[in-house]
Formats: structure tokens, sequence, C-alpha cells
């Protein structure tokens, strides 16, 4: 393993394996006014929600790496603690980027990235039309995390106000991933876009308790085929089927000759196989299974 200690390393260095690790994270689009009212508009990967109630979010305009000043978007809010963090995606992903451009301050960056300011409701701050989702905000808090190049300030807000364009929901009226087609950081000059083949479901183990790894019979365990992916999968189901069960699904299915010669390893591999191809196609209670017939019809 590389072992990097930042004490031992230049600022930059450190930053860049943090990007790069810590991804894909969030863009936050804030918008805010300086005390004259001039607005400004920059994006902020470091940036997340933190509650729901209140709604909390937070990001932060760290200082400059090359000469440890302040963004214009830290000293407005300490002048009017007020922000509307416009959500990117896809549509907008080139104009945000052009937006960070570290223009003179009092430039706008409205018009330099060509986007539409419409008023707020609840706050001075112009929202970004184009963005799918805006979150008027009022700031809490705000936390300094060091006077160096490269600190963090942290920007705590709360939301007073959530506007969702209809174009990115769904039939049930939530967000779809899809329609909304959201693009977050990652490393250097790379960026991710969540949608399409990029998205997959994982079940939440909220209303039911899975066995757990530590229930997964020995021999699935030590499978050269199935991952650590696929054995969590198999952990998160409730029960194993029994034999009953599982000696009618290989019946109805006619996968008797997967097990005439199960006790050798060629034919195990095409169970753990099939086993696999099922749980990547979230069959996990047929994958359990076919895993199981093995130890029951052998």
């Amino acid at each position: 393993m590389l072992r990097i200690d930042p004490k031992e390393h230049k600022t930059n260095v450190v930053h860049s394996y943090l990007l790069g690790a810590v991804a894909p994270r969030p863009i936050a689009f804030a918008s805010t006014i300086d005390k004259d009212g001039n607005p400004n508009l920059s994006p902020f990967s470091f940036f997340n929600v933190f509650s729901a109630k209140p709604p909390i979010a937070i990001f932060s305009p760290a200082r400059s790496g090359r000469t440890g000043n302040t963004k214009n978007t830290f000293d407005n809010v300490r002048d009017i603690p007020e922000v509307v963090i416009n959500i990117v995606n896809f549509n907008i992903v080139q104009q945000a980027s052009l937006a960070s451009t570290e223009y003179p301050k009092g430039v706008n960056e409205f018009v330099k990235a060509g986007l539409t300011p419409i008023e707020s409701e609840t706050i001075r701050p112009f929202r970004v039309k184009e963005s799918p989702v805006q979150l008027e905000c009022k700031v809490k808090q705000v936390i300094e995390l060091g006077q160096e190049g490269g600190a963090g300030n942290l920007i705590i807000c709360e939301v007073q106000m959530i506007h969702v364009n209809e174009e990115v929901l769904g039939d049930d009226k939530m967000i779809d991933p899809d329609k909304i087609d959201l693009v977050a950081r990652m490393g250097g000059d790379w960026y991710c876009r969540a949608s399409g083949s990029a998205l997959f479901k994982v079940p939440k183990p909220l209303l039911t308790i899975g066995i757990g790894y530590d229930q997964i019979p020995s021999w699935i365990k030590t499978s050269d085929i199935l991952s650590g992916n696929d054995l969590g999968m198999l952990g998160n189901t409730e029960c194993i089927p029994d034999q009953a069960t599982t000696e009618s699904y290989i019946r109805e299915n006619k996968l008797e000759h997967l097990y005439r010669s199960a006790n050798t390893a060629a034919e195990k591999s095409k169970i753990e196989l099939l086993a696999k191809d099922l749980l990547h196609q979230q069959n996990i209670n047929d994958a359990w299974k076919v895993l199981m017939a093995w130890e029951y019809l052998k």
C-alpha cells in the first residue's frame, strides 16, 4: 500500500489524492451576493446534505492553495449570510465549470457563464433558472478550518425553500435519477454522469434483518467465483431456503443435470457461475436455491 502522510507532502499532492479517492462528489453551485448587491456564482464539490429536520446543507469554499486567500463566496456569506445552492446536472456542467474561473471580485458569473438569474422567494441571492433543483438557504454558521492555503471553510446552511423543475419528476412525483441526469466531481478534470447504465440498485436492509456474512456456509464463502459483493447480497437475505423449496425450484427449472456430478470442482464452478448470474439479475433467493441444491442434493 502507498502511504501518504499529509504532514510530509505538499498541499496540492494531498488534495489530489483526497479528491481522487473521495468521489464522486455532488456539486454545490453557490449563488451569493456581496454587501453592495453584486451577484456571485461558483461551484464547490466539498458539499452534501446532513440533516432533514432541520434541512441542513454544508459546503466548503476552501482557501486558495496558491495564495491562501478566501473565495468571493466565503467573503459574501460573511457579509450577507444567504446562499442559493443550485444543483448541477449534465445540461449545465460546462457552464458551471466556466463559472469556477477566478474572475476578479465584482464580475458577474451569471453573465460570464450564460446562465439566467431569477429571484428567490425567501432570500436575496438569485437562483439559476437552468438548474433542475434550487435550494434557498440561510447560513447558520461558518467554521474556518485553518488559515493556510487549502484550508476549508464550512458554510452550514438551513434550507428555507426547495424548487424542483417538474421535468425531472417521475410518475410518483419524486425525482427520477435518469431525468435529473446529475453529474459529480472526481479527481483532476474528471466528472461522472449519474444516469443510464451507471445506475444500479442496492436494497436497503431497513425493514428486514439479513442473516449476515457469518451465517453463509463456508464452502460458499471460500468460492473463487463469488465476489465480496455477491456474498454481501446473499448475507442480506432473511433466511436460507429449505430443502423442499430448493428441490422444487430445481425440478421446475430442469436444473437436475447440474448436480449429478456436483462433487467435482468443474461442476461446482458451473453452479456458482449460475448463482452469480442470478445475483447480478437481483434474483437473490433463486441464487440461494441454486447454491444450496449442491448441499442438499449431493
